[in-house]
């Protein structure tokens, strides 16, 4: 009998020890409250013709995602953050102006593991960048400056380090294809080539 409830003892705890600490069943749904940087690849493309190679600056801002499971372990991500702010500078030149942007990004994702300690992901999706708030400043003072809209694809990769049943630490990297036709007082320029690495650490809640 001993030996008996010690096995049932035993099957109880690995079946506890077993049990689901993020899992992600159809119809649940996570929350993420973080931060992310962008930063652009070094070639960021030139303008009149080729004489002035742009370079386009990092920047770090408060980030938001919210994921629907449309079945176990297969997610809808969608990334929300506050505008992005980037310096844009021509080599040689220096600083020449500045602009905002929202990045938007929606990714069909997939989990491992979801019912284990570490819980890796990979996703792919569409991201619409739009951009505001452009000034000028040094040798292109005074001018009207403008970044057209970019729509492209969008790559996820990522680790779930869970803390609780409802709850974890998140790690991801993603890569977007931003590209932007420039405009400076209403004739295109060139082509700003942006296609940025994002860097981010999160706090993940399930609901």
């Amino acid at each position: 009998m001993n030996h008996r409830l010690i096995g049932a003892a035993v099957a109880a705890a690995l079946a506890c020890a077993a049990q689901p600490a993020l899992a992600q069943q159809a119809g649940t749904y996570t929350l993420g409250i973080g931060a992310h940087q962008v930063t652009p690849k070094s070639d960021n493309g030139s303008l009149l013709g080729g004489t002035a190679d742009l370079e386009i600056g990092d920047d770090v801002q408060p980030t938001i995602t919210f994921e629907y499971f449309i079945r176990e372990n297969l997610g809808i991500e969608v990334l929300a953050a506050t505008p992005f702010k980037h310096d844009i500078e021509i080599k040689g030149l220096g600083k020449v102006g500045s602009t905002k942007h929202l990045p938007p990004v929606f990714s069909l994702q997939y989990h491992w593991n979801s019912r284990g300690t570490v819980s890796p992901f990979v996703g792919v999706g569409i991201n619409y960048t739009t951009f505001f708030s452009e000034k000028t400043s040094g040798p292109l003072r005074g001018n009207d400056l403008k970044l057209d809209d970019s729509v492209g694809v969008a790559a996820h990769v990522g680790i779930d380090f869970i803390i609780t049943e409802r709850s974890a630490i998140r790690v991801d990297a993603r890569w977007i294809d931003i590209e932007s036709d420039v405009e400076l007082n209403g004739e295109k320029i060139g082509k700003a080539d942006i296609d940025p690495a994002v860097y981010g650490l999160a706090y993940v809640m399930k609901f």
